[in-house]
């Protein structure tokens, strides 16, 4: 069913987008790279000191292992959301698989650009995500995420040593690609600063285009039901 038919509207429209795995892993992914992120940041800067006599402390031995659940959980949640994109319906995949072949995903993407940069006076209504959305967040989430799991295993390795199979899958072969492990550290540390301005940038569109598009974003990915509120005027090529 086509979102918008081209006339007035006059009713609220609802679809159901997004399905609960889909959203826990949402959530569960935004927890993760929050304390990730935290952890992450004083592992690369530690506290100077801590209160009291040291034996009553474990603060840095509690930010490593707050770090290294957080990564277990978000790595756990990413391959059952790979799962999830073949299973579930035609938007859990979206982001995965963005139909970059398609002539129409250009133009639908030029738009939203447009869109964005406010040269047109209305979005194209989308049941999932807009093809611009679609393209950053698999090159600007998804294979980010992909290169700190990788190279955070990579580190771990080397805490667990040879012979562990994260030495033996990750360290053996991720380390000496990139010359030692300072310099795993250094980009494992940049990457982090990478998937945090795409956060800023997420939440700053998706509370934008919830204002200013007349469409659920934010409460989409707490009920997976996307709503089209009416406007006066309909906007070219909209689609389910």
């Amino acid at each position: 069913m086509s979102a918008e038919q081209g006339h007035e509207r006059h009713v609220e429209e609802a679809i159901y987008v997004y399905e609960a795995p889909l959203r826990l892993w949402h959530w569960v992914n935004a927890a993760s790279i929050f304390v990730l992120a935290v952890t992450g940041y004083l592992i690369g800067s530690p506290p100077p000191t801590v209160p009291g006599e040291a034996y009553d402390n474990f603060l840095f031995g509690t930010i490593r292992w707050l770090h290294f659940s957080a990564a277990y959980i978000l790595i756990a949640a990413f391959v059952l959301r790979i799962y999830w994109a073949f299973a579930g319906n035609r938007h859990a995949r979206e982001i995965f698989l963005p139909p970059v072949w398609r002539a129409s995903f250009w133009r639908e993407l030029l738009h939203e650009v447009k869109w964005y940069l406010m040269l047109v006076p209305a979005p194209k209504r989308y049941a999932g995500h807009n093809p611009l959305a679609m393209l950053v967040m698999h090159f600007a989430f998804i294979w980010p995420l992909v290169f700190m799991i990788l190279t955070g295993l990579a580190l771990y390795g080397e805490g667990t040593g040879m012979g562990s199979w994260q030495y033996e899958w990750f360290s053996s072969w991720i380390i000496p690609l990139f010359g030692q492990s300072q310099d795993v550290h250094t980009w494992h540390h940049l990457g982090m600063w990478a998937i945090l301005v795409f956060v800023m940038v997420h939440v700053y569109a998706a509370v934008r285009e919830d204002i200013m598009s007349l469409q659920s974003i934010i409460s989409s990915m707490i009920s997976g039901w996307r709503t089209f509120r009416p406007r006066s005027k309909a906007s070219d090529g909209d689609r389910s």
